[in-house]
């Protein structure tokens, strides 16, 4: 049988055939920067900005929890002194960038080894061009494993076991922001360690700079 009259038999029972065109994403996939993992749990430095770590952790608020915010910090090996953090609805590149511009105001002209995940936010070209501008060593968790990040993600395990835990679930955002900030300031200025001779996070740091 033709074609043509394979048509002709098509026309007369009224079947149309129907050609589906392929969809083309018209999503641009983002440049991802990866790197090995350097630091390779090497955790114990000497000195105040030898290696700084970072990461982002769920918090939520609203009176059955349901809103969802990004805590996203950065973290001074030394001492575990966390030296910025920034709130958003989501962790992204946006949000990286801007909690290590504040790390670098508070550090000043610093060269530390930048330990991250791999997650879309650490690998975008958007955060690794900013961390190049500032001269520093990356290195990445490898996949699949978060003991290689794991000061980090005891920090903050400390903060919501202590800390937001303890104090009644925020309802609004305000009240979220005020708990997150007066909980940073305890742990960086108030928590004492026998592990830095009985200092807090900021007296150890700063008495080495």
């Amino acid at each position: 049988m033709t074609l043509k009259q394979v048509k002709r038999i098509m026309s007369k029972l009224g079947i149309r055939c129907q050609v589906h065109q392929k969809k083309h994403s018209r999503i641009k996939q983002q440049e991802q920067y990866l790197q090995d993992n350097v630091l390779n749990q090497r955790f114990g430095v000497n000195q105040p900005n030898q290696v700084w770590l970072a990461d982002s952790t769920e918090l939520t608020y609203g009176v059955n929890g349901q809103y969802k915010v990004r805590l996203s910090g950065a973290l001074d090996l030394y001492g575990r002194h966390l030296i910025a953090h920034k709130l958003s609805e989501t962790e992204t590149s946006k949000a990286k960038v801007q909690v290590f511009q504040r790390a670098f105001n508070f550090a000043g002209d610093v060269h530390p080894v930048v330990h991250t995940d791999r997650g879309s936010a650490c690998t975008s070209g958007t955060f690794n061009n900013f961390l190049a501008q500032h001269e520093v060593t990356r290195s990445m968790s490898r996949p699949g494993t978060p003991y290689d990040n794991a000061p980090m993600e005891r920090w903050w395990n400390e903060f919501k076991l202590r800390w937001i835990d303890r104090h009644a679930k925020p309802v609004t955002y305000k009240e979220l922001v005020a708990l997150v900030e007066e909980g940073i300031n305890y742990f960086n200025q108030l928590d004492r360690s026998p592990a830095r001779n009985d200092l807090t996070p900021a007296e150890h740091w700063n008495e080495a700079v």
